[in-house]
């Protein structure tokens, strides 16, 4: 999938590509898109490749095409302080630009179903907390990633204001992929073969939208472990207000006098 635009010579050129063909259309998301270099995803022997309008795979590794990561981008409609669960976190490119976004005081959650993918992302995050300069412009939501099954999220998390799924997301699982959004939340998803926009705009109402076709694998079936249970991908609980407080000058001492765990922290049972 992609191909909509030409390649870039580096990653600005490929995104005034993408802002000339009106994939790229708001300022927010075309900061994040230029603070976040798509090469640094990549294997070194690849990386020739990370300006092309293409998806790239390697092992259990994959990158979406830059035009499909532009109008999630701007489908998700991303706000300051938002809670976003990334379903399929992958490399954790996209997580970082949508991180960019949130600011200090959103949560940013991935669940990755390969154990080496999500080791992965915890690299290229580093790398990129270590090298960029785009802290001078944002304030980041760095983002957590776990790793598991993300049709097996315990039943007691905490919904989301926005949530992306990258893969190819079954009709059986649409009720599933919307319990987990918050009432005025947005969730993006590619559904039979389209990528799908769905708001929740009440407990039980719901507004569709289908933006383009795209070809996605599918979403893994979960397996059982060995004890016959499942393994439930547990979350700490979206932020509340006492954990804004927290995250604010001071909130350290805070946090350790009353034994809280920095905000972001998620865990596997």
């Amino acid at each position: 999938m992609g191909g909509a635009v030409s390649a870039g010579e580096d990653n600005d050129e490929l995104i005034d590509h993408l802002k000339a063909a009106q994939y790229i259309r708001s300022e927010l998301v075309e900061q994040a898109f230029r603070a976040v270099d798509r090469a640094d995803y990549y294997l070194e022997e690849f990386k020739e490749n990370a300006y092309k309008d293409l998806a790239w795979k390697h092992g259990n590794i994959h990158l979406s095409a830059p035009c499909i990561y532009s109008e999630v981008m701007e489908a998700l409609d991303l706000q300051p302080g938002l809670s976003f669960l990334n379903l399929g976190s992958g490399t954790g490119y996209l997580s970082s630009m949508v991180g960019l976004i949130l600011g200090p005081f959103g949560v940013n959650h991935g669940v990755e179903l390969h154990s080496d993918v999500t080791e992965y992302a915890k690299q290229k995050l580093d790398f990129f907390i270590r090298t960029s300069d785009s802290f001078d412009k944002f304030d980041f939501c760095e983002p957590s990633f776990v790793t598991g099954n993300c049709l097996e999220i315990s039943p007691g998390c905490s919904q989301y204001d926005r949530v992306y799924c990258g893969a190819g997301v079954q009709k059986q699982h649409e009720g599933y992929m919307k319990s987990l959004l918050k009432v005025g939340g947005v969730l993006v998803m590619p559904l039979e073969e389209k990528l799908t926009k769905i708001t929740r705009t009440g407990p039980s109402a719901w507004e569709t939208k289908k933006i383009l076709a795209v070809s996605f694998a599918p979403l893994i079936q979960p397996c059982q472990s060995e004890s016959g249970e499942s393994r439930l991908v547990q979350f700490q609980a979206v932020r509340d207000p006492l954990l804004s407080v927290l995250t604010s000058p001071g909130g350290e001492t805070l946090r350790k006098e009353q034994g809280t765990p920095p905000p972001g922290h998620v865990e596997i049972r």
